[in-house]
């Protein structure tokens, strides 16, 4: 579903603030995967997400989704492909419309545009049944602007929204880091709920260690712009929280997948 291969980017190259952000990264996620990607600050975590979301070009590298090789297409050509939920909630909503012209809006991601009728009753009726099954009560509030909604309500909209056309990879770009223990609880029981029912291809990055843990078939660690972890089964199953942060203070040598 997801293929990168051997991706590299450098900022500022050949200057005194040259800075090395990704070397040679290389990343298969199969269908309905759900990746979880943590490491420190300067990890490359942001540059590798913003670079499968299109907004950073790699030096070298290619990136293919379901077999389509999107490296050199830009965000919008491939929100076709690609749907991306922000840290921020404001930024994956309109404050100024209500949900359920956010949603009749987002409906629309990836398709030509023009006048008409712009949701029917029957879309009505199913994005208020989308929204009840969060239990958040924001089927009741179908025609409240986003910007009455508190932050983990606001993220769980833009969580649908960004699942409306079913995206082929889905990013979390720490969905949750603005919010409260309790609120990120909520939100990461509607993502999992959402990936669990479209069996979505998901990559999530996180600096919550325990996020890093719960969710997910497979944990993939970063370090100095490189990958040097990759788990699945029994091995994620089997990491703890004392192990998981002692991988960070180890020499990079877990560059393969590891496999129960």
């Amino acid at each position: 579903m997801l293929s990168v291969e051997k991706v590299c980017k450098t900022f500022h190259a050949g200057t005194v603030d040259e800075r090395i952000a990704l070397t040679d990264v290389s990343l298969k996620l199969a269908a309905g995967d759900f990746a979880v990607v943590v490491g420190g600050n300067g990890a490359g975590k942001s540059t590798f997400l913003n670079m499968l979301a299109g907004e950073v070009s790699p030096d070298s590298g290619v990136i293919a989704v379901n077999g389509s090789d999107v490296t050199a297409l830009p965000t919008h050509k491939r929100a076709q492909h690609i749907a991306r939920v922000f840290q921020d909630p404001s930024i994956g909503t309109a404050a100024a419309l209500s949900l359920e012209e956010n949603l009749a809006v987002a409906n629309l991601r990836g398709r030509k545009r023009g006048f008409g009728l712009g949701m029917t009753r029957a879309q009505a009726e199913s994005f208020r049944d989308r929204l009840a099954s969060f239990d958040l009560g924001l089927e009741k509030r179908m025609k409240a602007k986003a910007s009455l909604l508190s932050g983990g309500q606001r993220q769980a909209l833009s969580l649908l929204m960004s699942v409306l056309q079913r995206p082929e990879l889905l990013l979390l770009d720490e969905h949750t880091a603005a919010l409260d223990p309790r609120t990120a609880a909520i939100v990461m029981r509607v993502t999992e709920q959402v990936v669990r029912e479209e069996n979505l291809t998901t990559l999530m990055v996180t600096h919550n260690m325990q996020h890093a843990l719960d969710y997910g078939n497979r944990l993939v660690m970063m370090r100095d712009g490189r990958i040097v972890g990759d788990l699945t089964g029994d091995a994620k199953r089997a990491m703890t929280m004392d192990k998981l942060m002692a991988t960070f203070n180890e020499e990079p040598v877990m560059a393969k997948t590891v496999n129960a």
